[in-house]
């Protein structure tokens, strides 16, 4: 019995040794586990890693592998969850924007092209306008130009009937009174004597009466001036009538020449202004609704920033992150794992 209780109290004491050796070896092991995690906690500004490190001191050890275990779940969750949103957010945005370019590039061109075509209309009706001021004066030139032509007709017409028919009497007195002191010159006296001669003082002159042939030649010298003045009005008055209407026949020309190009001008551009105004109004037209679209796409960009653009850390720097906070638990793991059941530890 006294050996029996001997040994039993030997043994006894081995076992309460070997407690507290495995104890005081996963005391240090979770303390060093505490310290990696709290440091790696503090370079990463890991709030996850420094909040577990924080409450594994207070944890039995058989529960801080589960706590390690189930912050490493959660993270490949959210860094599966992540990823798949990475890739819905890469596509919508990837849409969205180029939904965005493709409405604001296509607005800008319709803007542009409605601004052209609204200077083209204004310059059109501008041209419109100086056309019909041009055509009225035209019209108006040529009108004056065609009634004082008219007058100016009328007036030489009349000055050549009265020259000529002034000519036709001055000729016509020059050749009777040529005949007449012509058969005077020959004239003889008569051998009867004149019963008039006998009770009057006589004709007043004796011998055959021949007329003044002394003064012939100043009178009919002086009516073959005026036929000679007669001529030259009849002259210029059919030069200036014939220039005049010569230059009214070719101002008449180009005036006519210049009211069908102007008019036919007009034309092209009324038919232009229409075609213009409509194209304008298709673009104007087009352009609202591609407003419209290209709001859409930008509120649609709007809508995504929310969910899929973080302001705080890329998502490149949040994946590395993730990997350093995932590798540090399971240094962790490796430290806590006595059993040497961990494989990422070999």
């Amino acid at each position: 019995q006294t050996v029996s209780s001997s040994s039993s109290s030997s043994s006894s004491a081995s076992l309460r040794g070997t407690a507290k050796s495995v104890s005081l070896t996963t005391q240090v092991r979770q303390d060093k586990v505490v310290t990696l995690l709290g440091q790696e906690g503090r370079r990463l500004k890991s709030v996850a890693l420094s909040s577990l490190a924080l409450h594994l001191g207070d944890d039995p050890f058989t529960k801080v592998k589960g706590l390690i275990q189930a912050l490493i779940e959660r993270l490949l969750k959210e860094a599966t969850a992540e990823a798949t949103k990475k890739g819905f957010c890469d596509t919508e945005l990837g849409k969205a924007t180029k939904e965005r370019d493709y409405r604001l590039a296509d607005t800008k061109a319709l803007d542009t092209e409605a601004q052209a075509l609204e200077i083209k209309e204004a310059e059109l009706k501008e041209e419109m306008e100086l056309l019909s001021s041009a055509l009225e004066t035209l019209h108006s030139d040529l009108d004056t130009a065609t009634t004082l032509r008219g007058e100016e007709k009328e007036d030489n017409a009349k000055t050549l009937k009265q020259a000529k028919e002034g000519l036709e009497a001055v000729t016509e007195a020059v050749k009777i009174l040529k005949v007449f002191y012509k058969q005077a010159a020959k004239a003889k006296v008569l051998l009867q004597a004149s019963p008039v001669d006998e009770d009057t003082a006589g004709a007043g002159f004796s011998g055959a009466y021949k007329g003044k042939q002394e003064k012939s030649t100043g009178i009919i010298g002086m009516l073959e001036v005026i036929a000679s003045d007669f001529e030259r009005t009849i002259r210029t008055t059919e030069a200036a009538e014939k220039k005049a209407q010569e230059e009214f026949v070719e101002f008449d020309r180009v005036s006519k020449a210049d009211i069908s190009g102007k008019d036919t001008k007009k034309t092209l551009d009324g038919e232009d202004l229409v075609t213009t105004q409509n194209t304008l109004a298709q673009k104007l037209e087009d352009l609202e609704s591609n407003q419209k679209l290209l709001d859409s796409a930008l509120l649609r960009l709007e809508d995504l920033k929310p969910t899929c653009i973080d302001l705080t850390m890329p998502y490149e720097e949040r994946v590395a992150k993730r990997e350093e906070e995932i590798a540090a638990l399971k240094r962790a793991l490796c430290i806590l794992d006595t059993e040497g059941v961990e494989t990422s530890c070999s």
